[in-house]
């Protein structure tokens, strides 16, 4: 199983908290998946306010690792500011970092992506990028402290699975040492498992589930494709060829 900054965690898969149609139908679905970290946004949580704490109530009661996140933060000061809340909720030095650049896309800003990581670690934050496949964006992050890399398959929400093949690969291949994430994009469990075989870590995802017909089949969906495809990658795959190769052995075929 992945271990993050010293963590061991008990499942290749995480999923996010919002969009459920239901608590009981979250709760359920975080069941059947055996997710090993559940993110959760800070502005969820409101200091007094009783259904922010009937939520943090649910989510100690999964019994997984909390992830806090900066969603929807577009600068450097709002992603800060958020994460050092989450710390003070939360109890973590743990934070998936977002900085979002731009409004239709929800694309990392970059800049501000490695300015924010680079004060979060300086602080004592453990940091999950939320990332680009960008290799020289990565190597940035590495740069000022980032131990984890989690870069998108497609945009957020958009289930349009890993639209740059060439790009993930690449970044698994520069970076053998460091866990790899997918997150955001993923729309089916064949994609999920498509990013397991490409040797990667672990794999994130919410409206994939969430906003699912059923989101604790979905769920559980999810989980069996995220271990058929550790299996897959730790078995030594073959290689695709262009040529094809009989398999049925032809010595000792009659010869008429």
């Amino acid at each position: 199983m992945p271990t993050f900054y010293g963590t061991e965690v008990t499942s290749r898969l995480m999923l996010g908290t919002a969009q459920y149609p239901s608590p009981a139908i979250l709760a359920d679905a975080f069941r059947r998946s055996g997710a090993g970290i559940a993110t959760v946004s800070v502005r969820r949580e409101a200091g007094g306010d009783q259904a922010g704490q009937d939520f943090w109530a649910l989510i100690r009661d999964l019994g997984t690792a909390v992830l806090p996140n900066t969603a929807g933060c577009y600068s450097v000061r709002e992603a800060v500011t958020t994460a050092q809340m989450a710390r003070e909720l939360f109890d973590t030095n743990w934070i998936k970092l977002e900085v979002i650049g731009h409004a239709d896309t929800l694309q990392p800003d970059p800049f501000g992506l490695v300015e924010a990581a680079a004060q979060l670690a300086e602080d004592g934050f453990e940091v999950f990028p939320y990332c680009t496949e960008d290799l020289v964006l990565c190597e940035r992050l590495v740069e000022v402290g980032c131990k984890v890399l989690m870069p998108w398959g497609a945009p957020i929400g958009t289930g349009l699975g890993l639209n740059n093949i060439y790009g993930l690969r690449s970044l698994r291949a520069h970076f053998p040492g460091i866990p790899l994430v997918v997150d955001a994009g993923l729309g089916l469990p064949s994609h999920a498992a498509q990013a397991m075989e490409m040797g990667y870590d672990a794999v994130l995802l919410n409206t994939a589930v969430a906003k699912a017909g059923d989101p604790v089949a979905m769920a559980r969906a999810f989980a069996l494709a995220v271990e058929a495809g550790a299996l897959a990658a730790g078995a030594d795959p073959m290689d695709a060829r262009d040529m094809a190769a009989p398999s049925t052995p032809v010595f000792g075929k009659a010869i008429l």
